[in-house]
């Protein structure tokens, strides 16, 4: 098994998050499939890779509703990498995406934690 190819993450509605991640966090769509169902398959990841994706699944019912936002439990759940912490974070800042601390350089890279449009936790990582 070489990658995980998918992580599902439970939204409230397609499109909102469509606009969300393909806007201010910039990745790209890579699938829209509608199934027949009134439910689609959408598939988001970053912009330029092959790597692992986002299913984003609209709740189905008040228990997967409930979830959307506390996937994790509130703690740091994705972690998105990049190779220019300052220009990705001054233009995710300017898309509006909410990050809940300053900069901080660590040890192991810079870093700074922002929420996703449902309050999600990620970190914007840049190794170093």
């Amino acid at each position: 098994m070489p990658h995980i190819a998918l992580v599902t993450l439970v939204v409230r509605d397609y499109d909102e998050a469509l606009s969300f991640y393909t806007g201010a966090l910039g990745f790209e769509l890579v699938e829209d499939t509608d199934r027949g169902d009134g439910s689609r398959w959408v598939v988001v990841r970053p912009r330029g890779t092959e790597g692992t994706g986002l299913l984003l699944a609209r709740a189905k019912d008040e228990a997967q509703a409930a979830s959307v936002g506390a996937q994790t439990g509130g703690r740091v759940g994705f972690f998105l990498h990049t190779e220019d912490f300052a220009a990705d974070h001054a233009r995710m800042t300017a898309a509006g995406v909410r990050f809940l601390e300053e900069p901080r350089h660590e040890v192991y890279g810079s870093v700074a934690v922002f929420e996703d449009l449902h309050g999600n936790r990620w970190d914007l990582l840049q190794l170093a």
